[in-house]
């Protein structure tokens, strides 16, 4: 397992730790409530850096990866991030990745142990474009900020009055000496800010951010907590809700597509699946009570499965234990009761986001 480069001050608050595909994560620091309670009503600050990077440098740079994701990469601005699928010809996901343009290189920041199955996936297809793959991980880490008080604590940090960003939208500053880059993060909670932070200066940078929030109501964030709000945001998250049989529409990844650009891998089978106007299945919202069902578990309707269970979480918002799961298209009306696995737990299918 690769340990977080601030392993030793998160160890210092009381961490617990877990394996996130092979990188180490924060699991807790002790009170998961009080961790999701700071990134709903103040804020609260997640050490994301077990994610991975790839970097693409090379004058076709921008070309080839434009026709190896599903969103458009050559209109995109420098300075300017989007969200992506890779998918195969078959249409089915071989990973999702957030893109920044930079004015030398493309960045694919990946979830944790994705790096080696994208490079390759890349590599595959890289025949006579001026195009590089690089290892990134190393060189940048992504802390992130959760919570309405979020522009406050920026603003402290800063100097000067921060303002919200959207969804991937960026912004350059400096703070604690490092340069840095403020990303739109706003799917998991409205307020949100990835804080992309060069490896040497993540210390630094940590320390400022909580000495910026110490009068905010700053909690440090951990990976139950950060789930809780994932799920009741209705994020899938790739090696948990999706993974290589997925179709990105079955994910609701429409926000992941553009229909405006030209070919790229895959996107026959998107074009097909959109004409059709529907998928056979869709990722959906499940209200469970009481029942903590394990992801895997089937869902059925009069005794024949109909779908399955991929994450569950206690929500503090519904009071219950929630889940995402595939539920097949004639099931997928809210208020729908399924039964889960054998019985007799029920689930009931619910709009997203839960929360």
């Amino acid at each position: 397992m690769e340990p977080l480069s601030l392993h030793f001050l998160h160890e210092q608050a009381g961490a617990h730790f877990l394996d996130v595909n092979g990188r180490e994560g924060v699991a807790d620091y002790g009170d998961v409530d009080a961790e999701y309670r700071a990134a709903r009503e103040a804020v609260a600050l997640h050490d994301a850096t077990y994610r991975e990077a790839l970097r693409i440098t090379g004058e076709d740079r921008a070309s080839f990866l434009h026709g190896m994701v599903t969103q458009e990469i050559k209109g995109l601005p420098a300075g300017a991030a989007t969200y992506a699928a890779m998918i195969t010809v078959k249409g089915s996901m071989v990973a999702d990745a957030r893109v920044l343009r930079r004015e030398a290189d493309l960045l694919l920041d990946v979830e944790p142990g994705m790096g080696a199955k994208v490079r390759e996936f890349l590599e595959k297809f890289l025949i006579s474009e001026d195009a590089e793959l690089h290892d990134a991980t190393g060189e940048q880490g992504v802390l992130r900020l959760l919570g309405p008080r979020t522009a406050e604590l920026l603003g402290a940090a800063l100097g000067s009055p921060f303002a919200l960003l959207p969804q991937d939208a960026t912004r350059a500053a400096t703070l604690a000496g490092q340069e840095v880059l403020l990303v739109g993060a706003t799917r998991l909670e409205p307020h949100g800010v990835d804080v992309r932070v060069p490896r040497a200066g993540l210390e630094a940078v940590w320390k400022s951010l909580e000495a910026a929030g110490a009068g905010l109501g700053l909690k440090r964030l951990g990976w139950r907590a950060l789930e809780m709000l994932r799920v009741e945001a209705g994020e899938p998250r790739y090696g948990q809700d999706m993974v290589d049989t997925t179709i990105p529409l079955e994910a609701n990844l429409a926000h992941a597509i553009s229909y405006n650009k030209g070919c790229y891998i895959g996107q026959e089978v998107i074009a097909r699946a959109t004409f059709r106007g529907h998928m056979n299945r869709k990722l959906a919202g499940l209200l469970l009570g009481a029942t903590e069902a394990a992801p895997g578990t089937e869902l059925k309707k009069d005794g024949k499965k109909v779908g399955w269970v991929t994450s569950v979480v206690r929500s503090p918002r519904k009071g219950q234990h929630v889940a995402l799961g595939y539920v097949h298209r004639d099931h997928l009306e809210p208020g729908t009761v399924l039964t889960v696995g054998e019985g007799p737990a029920e689930a009931t299918v619910a709009a997203l986001p839960l929360a």
